[in-house]
């Protein structure tokens, strides 16, 4: 197993073997303290300030992703010469060589994250390292080069503190954020599937309304097994571009069936995996007669979330009934719902938090979900979530600004 890449010091942790079609995922790297990972810093941040800011968007008519700040945050990357000095500076576009590998193997890679203003009018970050973690595993999947991620934190909150009224004041009617969103492009300008020696790392941050602007509506699902988001041993546990850009045409087929979202299945048994781009969960009577919070294991198939991470860690905390990681089957949900052991069910990520999900479009018959009916788990982790995030629950999983 390599121990180095790009040069810079790895060390493996929970790596485990995919074979005969079973997949475990793999956790694969972490860099540790910045003297042992070449890296930029931030300490080193150059800040152009804008002369011409923009006007700040309605609160009441905020769009998901619509809307950007005045300053965005880059730093270049070469093999030769490592890191550049980080530049914090106005909301620019780039201009960058059609051969950029990027633009042709999609060689690029993203995370979404938020800060939160909250009811004491402090700013929060929510678990950023976890999205650092994730997006270095990432980059060292699309072998781009790899960063202290502590470091692009404390650069990411020198951005917002400086564009800091563009984070929006929520109101219980306008659950309102401010989105980040950390990318790192390949940008070496020759052809040929190898990897690229040039990178771009930038972070652009924006004001953003609920993702869906109805609300916390219940959500019907297209569950096709023909249809395949992810396998084993592929790139469904990285969050990189390739892997959303074939889903849409799927979102298409979904609403042709009166859905808005499309249950991933998987295997000859049809696996749940995800819902849409989130994270799936289910709450039921399991058939021991267990109440059980059950969502799909991390191998390789599934994004690991951090919302996700943070449902499973609610979950146990409270120990009023079963959390469990595992493969389950579409035979499973529709014999528990025949059996009325089938409570709730719900997506959860970053952009939308919770998501209920109140029918099953399978095998021809669209499968009646009771989460609305008695929503007792999908509105407690929503609430859980959103109280930590927006500071009326203290909890060690925020950052506040420098």
């Amino acid at each position: 197993m390599q121990s180095h890449i790009n040069g810079v010091n790895l060390q493996p942790t929970n790596v485990s073997r995919c074979f005969l079609g079973q997949c475990v995922q793999r956790q694969i790297f972490r860099c540790y303290a910045s003297s042992t990972v070449p890296s930029f810093k931030a300490k080193d941040v150059e800040i152009k300030r804008t002369k011409s800011p923009a006007p700040k968007p309605d609160v009441s008519k905020l769009k998901f992703g619509h809307h950007f700040s005045d300053h965005m945050l880059e730093i270049d990357w070469t093999s030769e010469n490592g890191w550049g000095q980080p530049v914090i500076c106005p909301m620019h576009n780039f201009q960058i060589h059609p051969g950029a590998k990027c633009l042709h193997y999609a060689t690029e890679l993203f995370e979404g994250m938020k800060a939160y203003r909250g009811d004491d009018d402090k700013i929060r970050l929510f678990r950023p390292m976890e999205n650092m973690k994730r997006m270095l595993s990432t980059s060292e999947r699309a072998c781009l080069p790899l960063f202290d991620g502590r470091e692009l934190v404390s650069l990411i909150k020198k951005l917002i503190s400086i564009d800091a009224d563009w984070v929006p004041k929520a109101t219980k009617d306008q659950p309102s954020s401010l989105y980040i969103r950390p990318t790192l492009i390949g940008t070496e300008p020759t052809l040929g599937v190898i990897r690229s020696n040039e990178a771009k790392l930038f972070v652009l941050v924006g004001p953003v309304g609920p993702y869906y602007p109805t609300g916390m509506a219940p959500v019907k699902l297209l569950a096709d097994p023909q249809f395949v988001r992810a396998w084993p041993g592929g790139s469904g546990g990285f969050k990189m571009g390739c892997n959303y850009a074939p889903t849409l045409a799927i979102q298409k087929e979904a609403e042709k069936h009166g859905c808005q979202q499309v249950l991933w299945l998987f295997g000859d048994d049809h696996q749940l995996t995800e819902v849409g781009a989130m994270n799936l969960f289910t709450f039921w009577v399991n058939e021991q007669g267990e109440k059980e919070l059950v969502t799909a294991p991390l191998n390789g198939l599934v994004l690991p979330g951090i919302t996700r991470k943070s449902l499973l860690d609610l979950g146990r905390k409270w120990g009023e009934f079963k959390v469990t990681e595992r493969d389950y089957t579409m035979k499973e949900v529709t014999k528990a719902l025949r059996e009325n052991r089938l409570l709730e069910m719900f997506g959860a990520g970053t952009a939308c938090v919770v998501s209920p999900i109140e029918g099953i479009s399978y095998q021809g018959e669209m499968l009646k979900i009771p989460t609305m009916s008695n929503p007792q788990i999908t509105n407690r982790c929503m609430k859980e979530l959103l109280d930590i995030q927006y500071g009326r629950t203290q909890s060690d999983w925020v950052e506040y600004l420098d």
